[in-house]
């Protein structure tokens, strides 16, 4: 969330960033509440400092034989009167705590200003999409023709929009999983994790899942635990509400982990085939660093990614997404495309996003600086190294053949134990 000392020194400048969001965004309300509440302070302070007159003058009255009652009495309102001030305290406390978790990220200076998608600056792009020579199909058709992703029986055994993988579409999905772990963790220094699938509330809010998207999520009956949308929220929050040494960061980790997001708003978009399901498969890349290094990091975590579809040799491109379209908690995001034949156009295959020290604020996590031994929050940084699925959907489309087979790249034959389909 946003530092209420920032927004104290600095609303002007704080509302000037979130309009650049969404001209409905404000900090006003925050700030109507952080002063009322330490106006109460000073008067808690106050009344603090009476009742300790007081308290003492008790002791001086009963020495000498004096009748104390009246001020007896006047001390017990003096902290009655302080209990009500610490209530309507903590619930301006909450109240303001609760306006601050629904509030977004400021955008970093640097992010392009827009008001929609539309917006969003192309980078640059890398690779040449294939021009075909025959009648290239949609990967939907190609996965049905060959069996390796029963569309039908994916929603028979659950509901639309989830999908059932078998034979060597089981073996490609697989393949793409631990070519991407074996690469971050060999070649790009991650940890491997393997968290849990469900998270609790309070995890779920330290990377800003909650209370903000709570209709976006699966949650259990009468549990306190939610299907994870992404491994970015248990990996990000594993140091949540601890204190981390300057000399252990960076920290680089990596896990794959299944996805399950309702994306209630988002009905009617990408409904064929695998780019927009309930249930997905992603590779996770998450760094915590300090802020001085933050910038470079979000830039070599964003290469990283980059790397996977090189190898690969997918066509892909890098865009600038805008104010009006980064993440709620992220300051400033890069979006890799890669290109799709059946759309004729490229498809966002992973974000990468520097947080700044908005998730690590939610989550409480910090370290401590090595010259000043004071504790500051982290920064925090993840991206898609990458979404499974939707690279298993642009190797089906670019690769495919006149024959009818679908070529697999050669740095999954090892992983594959084949070839083509």
């Amino acid at each position: 969330m946003l530092d209420i000392k920032l927004i104290r020194e600095n609303p002007d400048k704080i509302n000037e960033l979130l309009k650049r969001r969404n001209p409905d965004l404000s900090i006003d309300e925050v700030i109507k509440i952080d002063e009322e509440r330490r106006k109460i302070q000073v008067q808690v302070d106050d009344l603090r400092a009476k009742r300790k007159r007081e308290s003492q003058s008790i002791g001086e009255l009963k020495k000498k034989g004096e009748n104390t009652d009246a001020v007896q009495a006047e001390v017990k309102k003096i902290g009655d009167d302080i209990k009500v001030l610490e209530d309507k305290q903590n619930e301006l406390d909450e109240k303001q705590r609760d306006l601050l978790l629904h509030i977004p990220n400021i955008p970093d200076e640097t992010t392009p200003v827009g008001t929609s998608e539309d917006d969003n600056i192309e980078v640059y792009k890398w690779g040449e999409p294939r021009k075909f020579d025959f009648e290239f199909k949609p990967h939907w058709d190609i996965c049905e023709e060959k069996g390796i992703v029963d569309f039908e029986r994916g929603v028979k055994l659950s509901q639309s929009r989830f999908t059932m993988y078998r034979g060597k579409g089981s073996r490609l999905e697989r393949a793409i999983i631990n070519f991407f772990l074996d690469y971050h963790t060999g070649e790009h220094g991650y940890e491997e994790i393997l968290p849990p699938f469900m998270a609790n509330a309070a995890t779920m809010t330290g990377t800003g899942q909650l209370p903000k998207f709570k209709e976006d999520m699966y949650k259990c009956v009468d549990e306190d635990l939610y299907l994870i949308p992404t491994a970015e929220v248990p990996v990000t929050n594993i140091y949540s509400g601890e204190i981390l040494s300057e000399d252990d960061l960076p920290k680089y980790m990596t896990a794959y982990t299944p996805c399950f997001r309702r994306e209630s708003g988002s009905a009617g978009r990408d409904t064929r085939g695998l780019i927009r399901v309930h249930q997905f498969n992603k590779v996770e890349l998450v760094k915590l660093c300090t802020p001085q290094t933050s910038k470079n990091e979000h830039e070599k975590l964003t290469e990283n990614a980059e790397k996977m579809l090189q190898l690969l040799n997918l066509p892909y491109r890098r865009v600038a997404l805008c104010t009006a379209d980064i993440g709620f908690s992220a300051n400033k995001c890069w979006d890799l495309e890669v290109w799709m034949p059946s759309y004729g156009t490229y498809k966002e295959i992973s974000s990468c996003s520097n947080y700044g020290d908005y998730q690590a604020r939610r989550a409480n996590i910090k370290y401590r600086d090595k010259e000043t031994g004071k504790t500051q929050f982290v920064h925090t940084i993840n991206g898609s190294g990458l979404a499974v699925g939707r690279t298993f959907a642009a190797i089906i489309e670019n690769f495919q053949q006149a024959d009818g087979t679908v070529i697999i790249p050669e740095v999954l034959r090892k992983y594959t134990g084949f070839d083509k389909i």
